[in-house]
């Protein structure tokens, strides 16, 4: 398993990034996470859609809980062969109760909590925490990985605007 540093801080504390670092241009990594409903899903479930990924720390703090009401209002505008997936750590029965109160309607929320397979396939499991940095990707109908954003501070928001026009360009 490799090893990364010095790519994220945490309240402004280094952490190591498991997992490959991947770049634009590769194809994107194949991973099973869990559905609100516990069945697994996959990248392969959301085949020829362009895909906006963000990953998140947990949906119960903060700045998850604003980047993902944000990207749901972002996706209300965004035709239908684009879907938006936050995934996280946390338990599907605590996002779903959290979309249900947040009134969360666009964006699909999976659970890596099983296998934390998203998580190392795509270099974004924090060793030290065991959640998921906050990044974005954005991937083209063929699964290839066209935008990424590592965030550097984990407790910082992505480049919201930066996300929204690579997967308009897909389209």
């Amino acid at each position: 398993m490799s090893e990364k540093s010095g790519i994220i801080t945490f309240k402004g504390n280094p952490m190591t990034l498991l997992g490959p670092e991947l770049k634009v241009g590769d194809a994107a990594p194949e991973f099973t996470v869990v559905d609100n409903a516990l069945a697994p899903t996959t990248l392969a479930s959301y085949a020829g859609k362009v895909k906006i990924i963000s990953a998140v720390p947990s949906l119960d703090t903060p700045v998850c809980d604003t980047e993902t009401r944000r990207f749901n209002q972002e996706a209300a505008n965004l035709p239908g062969d684009v879907v938006v997936l936050t995934i996280s750590q946390d338990l599907p029965f605590a996002q779903k109760r959290w979309c249900g109160a947040a009134g969360i309607d666009k964006v699909v929320t999976l659970s890596d909590y099983r296998e934390r397979s998203f998580g190392l396939a795509y270099g974004v499991l924090i060793k030290e925490l065991l959640l998921l940095t906050r990044a974005v990707f954005v991937l083209d109908a063929a699964d290839k990985i066209r935008y990424i954003q590592i965030v550097p501070e984990v407790t910082a928001e992505p480049d919201y605007a930066a996300a929204i026009v690579a997967a308009k360009a897909l389209l």
